[in-house]
């Protein structure tokens, strides 16, 4: 055993193992990773996955020694791990034959009661990841066979994305259920509302007030005729509320991240990250044009080698994470990434976007929570979940906002924030500010429903937040079983690839300080009832 994970030392040839690996981390068909395969140019894999890859290989062969350099091509990475683990080289028809599917990189439950996947005639044991990289002369066919797999999932009631509301966000909602044709009432624990400010009264009011002050919206950019005081007014309150000399509001967090990342970070830089961030973070990494490094989820050991390794090899380094993982639920370890930032001479950006309103006394975020305010170079937010707004935000020293002002492309070339939605967003921190007790109420819910699920059997995970993850694995039995909480009246996230890898499926539950007790034993009963309905939970004796 290595760090919990078994290692493959002995089981197949380091051919099948090595390219299980691969095929895992790239959702590569096995039939496009031939030997010769050109890892960057012919398969497009970068230096975050790359580094994924060889940490994934190290693990499972039980490697301790590091693997060499420039390997290029998968007989390079193949050959390599031969020689590191003292197994035989395969020869002849072995590199032809890739093996059998991926070694799963999480644990996953059984299938589902019934009939295997494989046998049963009506199932379509796809998932989203098998149109990502069909080929075709059309570049529409992936879009036509998407759909007919799309529409059928709708039939089955396995995908009810995107279901519109008839009312506000609250603890419970009225939906239009495409799946019965009917406008329904539904418990809401899909909702980034923690602390209930989208529907507060002096939010709404402010929106409304200087919506009819100054119009629908600037239609500019801030640079070019998009300003207004209110935005500079919530660029201020950002700032204090944060702690920080100085603050940039982006139209969104996705921009934000964008924007921040390719502003610092270029070819001579690189950028570290933890493996299970938020993807605006790896696009971001990805416009940069640095050198991409990935660590291994909170893996402080794994963040000082890569930070070791990188020393000589870039010029500055940055290492982002995000605050409380959106999946999953558990913080990042801000205080050891922060210890070991200082002594490799690198910057610190956390992602804030779940932890503002949520974590530290007064709601401000990961760095409160950790007693680290000042010494974490960036904080980054978005407005759309505990602030009840639109737009993101960074804060920090002034002149490094200054210089972000004029590098961030999707600030400079993007239309701003209507200053109706900054009055609301000030709104929003007068409230906070004002009435602690809606992060009190948020926490109590938090630890009662967490601590119910607990005890009924489920897999939360590490959560420490307000995100709370049913873990399940099996993608058939995560729809299902959110298929049987969705009949039962409860709105909850389900989610597969690619919101998370395959093997890794989940029910997401978002806890708010608008939910009652009723509301919370109710859910949990609901949670519980489903899961027995589909196995994900034994039956009751």
């Amino acid at each position: 055993m290595t760090n919990g994970v078994n290692t493959v030392r002995g089981s197949g040839s380091v051919h099948r193992r090595v390219i299980d690996i691969v095929t895992a981390h790239t959702l590569y068909d096995k039939s496009y990773l031939t030997p010769d395969s050109d890892m960057e140019g012919d398969l497009g894999i970068d230096s975050v996955i790359l580094e994924s890859i060889l940490a994934d290989v190290r693990e499972r062969f039980g490697l301790h020694a590091e693997l060499p350099q420039g390997l290029t091509t998968i007989r390079d990475l193949v050959t390599a791990v031969a020689e590191a683990s003292g197994e035989d080289l395969p020869d002849g028809s072995a590199w032809e034959s890739p093996g059998t599917e991926p070694e799963p990189l999480r644990r996953v439950l059984p299938s589902p009661p019934g009939l295997p996947a494989e046998a049963d005639p009506d199932w379509d044991a796809r998932s989203m990841k098998d149109f990502m990289e069909q080929r075709d002369p059309d570049l529409f066919a992936k879009a036509r066979s998407f759909s007919a797999y799309f529409r059928r999932r709708n039939e089955e009631q396995l995908y009810w994305y995107g279901m519109p509301m008839r009312s506000r966000s609250g603890n419970r909602v009225l939906i239009d259920d495409e799946q019965t044709g009917r406008e329904r009432e539904f418990l809401m624990f899909a909702s980034n509302n923690y602390l209930g400010l989208a529907n507060h009264p002096k939010v709404v009011e402010a929106v409304c007030e200087a919506t009819r002050t100054y119009g629908a919206t600037h239609t500019g950019s801030r640079i070019i005729g998009g300003t207004n005081h209110l935005h500079q007014e919530l660029e201020r309150r950002l700032a204090a509320f944060k702690g920080r000399p100085a603050c940039i509001v982006y139209p969104g967090g996705y921009a934000a991240n964008l924007g921040a990342i390719s502003a610092l970070v270029k070819g001579h830089d690189a950028l570290v990250v933890d493996k299970l961030n938020h993807m605006s973070i790896v696009d971001g990494g990805k416009l940069s044009g640095a050198a991409r490094k990935i660590y291994r989820h909170n893996d402080m050991t794994d963040l000082e080698r890569v930070l070791e390794r990188c020393a000589d090899e870039v010029q500055g380094k940055l290492i982002v994470t995000d605050g409380v993982f959106s999946m999953h639920g558990d913080i990042c370890d801000l205080p050891e990434i922060v210890k070991l930032a200082k002594e490799y001479g690198a910057r610190v950006m956390v992602d804030d976007a779940h932890a503002t309103g949520v974590l530290g006394a007064r709601g401000t975020g990961t760095a409160e929570h950790f007693g680290l305010k000042g010494e974490v170079d960036l904080e980054l937010g978005t407005m759309s979940k505990a602030l009840a707004g639109m737009g993101g935000f960074v804060v920090g020293d002034e002149e490094v906002v200054d210089y972000l002002r004029f590098y961030s492309n999707s600030y400079v070339f993007a239309a701003n924030i209507p200053a109706g939605v900054a009055a609301g967003l000030i709104a929003s921190i007068d409230v906070m500010e004002s009435e602690p007790h809606r992060l009190e109420q948020l926490w109590s819910n938090i630890r009662t429903l967490r601590g119910t699920l607990t005890a009924a059997g489920f897999d939360l995970e590490n959560t420490e937040s307000a995100i709370l993850p049913i873990v399940i694995g099996d993608e058939r039995r995560a729809m299902e079983m959110g298929r049987a909480v969705r009949a039962r009246g409860l709105f909850c996230q389900t989610v597969v690839f690619p919101g998370v890898p395959l093997g890794d499926a989940r029910l997401r539950i978002s806890v708010t300080s608008e939910h009652t007790p009723e509301d919370l034993a109710e859910a949990a009963g609901i949670f519980v009832e489903a899961a027995r309905e589909t196995g994900v939970l034994p039956p009751a004796e």
